[in-house]
């Protein structure tokens, strides 16, 4: 059984920051790619980056040159630095893994979310 905890989410005004947490725990044995996803209400629930286990980053359009992806595989965690926030982004974040446990099966699990709110 593998869990993932999110952290960092809040209220912050346009133009601001705010950096999110999304440790792994559990019976773990590798992690693959990582990644962030999002949920505005009354909308479907978006990619907003990904980071495979060796450090490659992919990100949606919408948030190019604003937010980085990293991860700390000694951690098992993953983060999302966002910067120059917009009121289009805000949504609850949601942590994704792909995560090989002790049995050597993979599954991809999800975090509980976090909610961000911009306000302008």
């Amino acid at each position: 059984q593998v869990q993932l905890v999110e952290s960092g989410g809040g209220l912050v005004q346009a133009g601001g920051s705010l950096r999110l947490s999304c440790a792994a725990s559990g019976s773990i044995f590798s992690i693959g790619t990582m990644g962030w996803y999002r949920q505005a209400p009354g909308k479907q629930r978006e990619l907003v980056a990904t980071i495979t286990s060796g450090g490659i980053p992919n990100y949606a359009d919408s948030v190019k040159g604003r937010f980085t992806i990293s991860r700390d595989n000694a951690k098992n965690t993953v983060y999302l630095q966002m910067n120059s926030l917009k009121p289009e982004d805000t949504a609850v974040y949601y942590c994704n893994a792909r995560v090989q446990d002790r049995s050597y099966v993979w599954t991809s699990g999800w975090g509980q979310g976090t909610q961000v709110t911009v306000s302008s």
